[in-house]
């Protein structure tokens, strides 16, 4: 089994009495997609500020490369936060060229040679916003092509080690499935891969799953095994929203799908007796992802 590329061992970062990540054990290998996710607050960005060295830890062990993170390793890196990190005074062109010049040609330059594996990734991240934008300054973009042009400013010296802060948050449906494809030519490619994402239905290309709470991960491993053989309760009423206040009541947070409600984490027995005498029939279905995402944070709250 190849290194992992980077890795965290019970990191925690406190400021002050708040502690932002709480003892979290995270590892990426080469070739690897890791999604993290989780709600706002969750500790997600300070985590990846801290692989990156912009942050110290307060407690645990970093380690990128098999070393704590330096320069020299985050020039292997290529990252993305939320904020994109472009010039906005300058064209995608000119920002391309400012990378280039900042890191080198990387990867190939580092091994000697090469085919470029990570080029069709590249190739098809930028050449649009290059050539139909030449003139264009990256402020005045539409947003999903100022992404573009970020993840080609990410990918051009071929990092081993690609950090994406949200990547898609903001950009329509086709945009976000061009970005996905860039992400899977870049792992394709041999690069490892970690993307934090609000976008549950995106857990779908990530080959594992990291999910936060509170500064804690509160579970691991693929989409399936997350979700697991965990079951909701469904129920259907004559009115729903009777139903749904009753349930709220009863402290059984419910979301409607259509026109029935969906209760994660309580078996039927217990929304039955929630309801009381309101009409309703109750039953049991497999929790989607997003239903277990949704309970783990509520467990982690409470």
């Amino acid at each position: 089994m190849a290194a992992p590329l980077a890795e965290c061992v019970a990191v925690s970062r406190q400021f002050g009495d708040f502690t932002a990540v709480d003892r979290v054990d995270l590892s990426l290998a080469p070739g690897e997609v890791v999604g993290l996710l989780g709600a706002n607050g969750a500790g997600k960005t300070t985590l990846i500020r801290m692989l990156l060295g912009l942050l110290p830890a307060s407690a645990g062990q970093v380690l990128l490369f098999g070393g704590p993170p330096t320069r020299q390793t985050r020039r292997r890196l290529g990252y993305v936060p939320q904020g994109l990190g472009l010039y906005d005074d300058l064209t995608p062109a000119e920002n391309l060229a400012f990378s280039a010049a900042v890191f080198g040609r990387g990867r190939q330059a580092r091994r000697g040679g090469g085919d470029g594996g990570g080029d069709g990734a590249r190739a098809a991240a930028a050449p649009e916003a290059v050539h139909r934008y030449g003139r264009v300054l990256v402020g005045d973009l539409p947003l999903g092509m100022q992404r573009r042009v970020a993840f080609a400013e990410a990918l051009q010296h071929r990092p081993d080690l690609l950090i994406l802060d949200e990547p898609t948050s903001g950009v329509d449906p086709l945009a976000r499935a061009r970005l996905w494809e860039t992400i899977g030519d870049a792992a394709a490619a041999g690069a490892g891969v970690l993307v934090t994402t609000h976008y549950l239905d995106e857990a779908a290309e990530c080959g594992r799953l990291v999910i936060m709470a509170d500064g804690r991960v509160v579970a691991e491993g693929t989409a399936g095994e997350i979700a697991g053989g965990r079951r909701v309760s469904v129920v259907e009423a004559g009115s729903w929203a009777a139903a749904l206040d009753a349930l709220e009541a009863a402290g059984l947070p419910a979301a409607l799908a259509g026109r029935t409600l969906r209760v994660p984490g309580a078996r039927p027995a217990e929304v039955r007796r929630a309801l009381g005498p309101l009409p309703a029939r109750v039953s049991e279905e497999p929790a989607t992802l997003e239903e277990r995402f949704f309970e783990l944070t509520a467990l982690a709250g409470r």
